[in-house]
């Protein structure tokens, strides 16, 4: 396609990111009136807590319904029950107990126990996921294992047991199994008999969903991915959401690994309900045909570059109506890439689904602000809305690109496995630089406008303290502290102390960025596990000033709290 089509087809794409939302300016609140107070340290924790709920803004989504039929709508209903039952499996993955801690909590006679039960359904736990899992009610620490693994089970005993007993190693590290103590032995017990009475149904639901729908592709999922709930084979089903291509977009199982901080082994159940905009994602098809031409442009030795993964890659621009489990907890998903399991990745490619409403109301509730606050005055104006769109639909594309299944020691396996529970923290801090540097590359390609590389830039600098606020524990914010310190180091951007505001140096944030995907990609292309761990820690922390910073935006929401529209 000519420069001038390419050019228009993506400004096009990127117009359609006009706001379709209605940001309300109230904040969660405990569901009764607080009762009247009387002591001093009563009213400082009701002050405490309420300042915890008050980090996310609610904000009235609305979604384009317009082209769903009635039995459309019949089938979402099936699937919001879907999702109703993955959040009990997620409450219990997260930790055994989590349900009886809510019942604690309500049972209590304590004058914050209202606003105690929001924090719990805001975090889906007694923890403050925002604060590096501290814990507001109780005194139970959040497990590293989560509910996956026995709470007193180190590492050191997990890997001597497969050393003793290397014939449990594939289902011990399986994605669908839970560990469980048996006695003086380890057990890995497969997800449909963890979690059977769930698991069967979820998988009535999605039956009677499939019988519902006229949409082929989706009758064909749904009736899998049933099918692998009770078998714990997951792998065909991964297959035919690929293939998903109506107006119903929907994600439902067990996807990501972020949870699991002992190892990075296990899944969590989630699903993402959402209505799909042909049009819209269509005008986004065009960034497909250079997904090659981004992996050979990566700054590592060929030999280290994945050209075998499959040549799908399917963009779907949508509107989520609902959610459950895993991406309903505190801070919200904006896009995803699916499916994780490499074997699908190489045969099939993977899928990036771009949740338009969240993207465009966290733009507005949390983005905008941010960068009004921090960055100098000069480089205010090159803020633009579609380079955040632009940085979360490459930050997705390149969870696709770079290594995937290496050679270690002469054994195939997955990055993933060999950088065990630090793996997330670098992979989405990759996958944020990879982003910026293949629209860097677009932009030479004049797929996207050269003109524009200053915005790009900034608007994807000012992105990374959206991302800080969520801690270094957590992945995302973890990935993005490692930017920024990384850039510090490569004198990329420039600090005035006085007024508190960052001006990005142009040519070396460009060579830093640059710099960043070469030495993080090595890390992943040689799984080195160690060197992960060693980068993490100088990198992976939080700089003093940008922790100054996070005290002076206390008054922008860290994030938002989604209210969806009654289906």
């Amino acid at each position: 396609m000519k420069k001038s089509l390419l050019s228009l087809a993506l400004l096009t794409a990127l117009s359609a990111c006009s706001p379709d939302v209605e940001i309300s300016h109230t904040k969660p609140q405990a569901s009764q009136d607080t009762k009247t107070l009387e002591a001093t340290e009563v009213v400082a924790a009701t002050d405490k807590y309420q300042a915890m709920l008050d980090k996310f803004l609610t904000v009235d989504m609305q979604a384009d319904l317009s082209s769903l039929s009635d039995i459309d709508k019949q089938v979402l209903r099936k699937l919001i029950s879907v999702a109703d039952v993955l959040d009990k499996v997620y409450l219990e993955q997260t930790y055994e107990n989590n349900a009886e801690i809510r019942q604690q909590i309500q049972d209590s006679k304590l004058t914050n126990t209202e606003q105690l039960l929001s924090l719990y359904d805001l975090h889906y736990g007694p923890w403050d996921t925002l604060e590096g899992d501290k814990t507001f009610f109780g005194d139970i620490t959040r497990p590293e294992g989560a509910g996956v693994y026995p709470t007193d089970m180190t590492k050191a005993e997990f890997n001597q047991w497969i050393q003793d007993h290397p014939q449990d190693e594939a289902a011990f590290k399986s994605g669908y199994t839970v560990i469980k103590r048996q006695g003086d032995k380890l057990v890995a017990i497969p997800y449909s008999q963890a979690y059977a009475t769930d698991m069967q149904q979820a998988a009535l639901l999605m039956r009677e969903a499939a019988a519902l729908t006229q949409d082929a592709s989706l009758k064909t999922f749904l009736s899998k991915r049933a099918d692998a709930f009770l078998s714990d084979e997951y792998r065909d089903s991964e297959m035919a959401w690929m293939d998903l291509d109506g107006t119903l977009e929907v994600a439902i199982g067990p996807y990501e690994t972020y949870t699991d901080k002992l190892f990075g082994y296990k899944t969590f159940f989630e699903a993402f309900i959402t209505v799909r905009n042909p049009e819209d994602s269509a005008k986004l098809d065009v960034y497909k045909q250079y997904l090659k031409g981004m992996e050979l442009n990566l700054p590592i030795p060929d030999e280290h570059k994945n050209f075998q993964r499959g040549s799908e890659s399917p963009i779907s621009v949508v509107d989520q109506v609902a959610g459950g489990g895993d991406n309903k907890p505190a801070v919200q998903t904006t896009a995803f890439n699916l499916p994780n399991d490499e074997y699908v990745r190489e045969v099939k490619g993977s899928k990036k689904v771009m949740l338009k409403n969240v993207l465009n109301a966290k733009y507005k509730a949390v983005m905008q602000p941010i960068s009004a606050l921090i960055i100098a005055k000069p480089q205010q104006s090159l803020l633009m809305e579609r380079y955040f769109f632009n940085e979360t639909l490459f930050h997705e594309l390149s969870h696709g690109l770079g290594p995937g299944t290496i050679v270690k020691d002469g054994k195939t396996t997955t990055v993933s496995e060999q950088l065990q529970e630090t793996y997330s923290k670098i992979e989405e801090g990759k996958a944020d630089v990879m982003g910026a540097y293949n629209m860097l590359f677009l932009m030479d390609k004049d797929v996207l406008p050269k003109s524009e590389k200053n915005n790009m830039l900034v608007t994807y600098f000012a992105g990374l303290f959206r991302s800080m606020r969520f801690g270094v524990h957590e992945a995302h914010g973890a990935g993005a502290a490692f930017q920024y310190n990384y850039f510090k180091e490569k004198q990329a951007f420039s600090f005035d102390s006085s007024t508190q505001r960052y001006t990005v140096n142009f040519d070396k944030m460009t060579q830093a960025i640059s710099d960043l995907v070469r030495d993080v990609c090595m890390i992943q292309a040689l799984g080195d596990y160690q060197q992960s761990k060693d980068f993490l820690a100088k990198y992976a922390v939080m700089a003093d000033e940008v922790a100054a910073l996070n005290e002076k935006m206390a008054q922008i929401p860290t994030d938002i709290r989604p209210n969806y529209p009654k289906i």
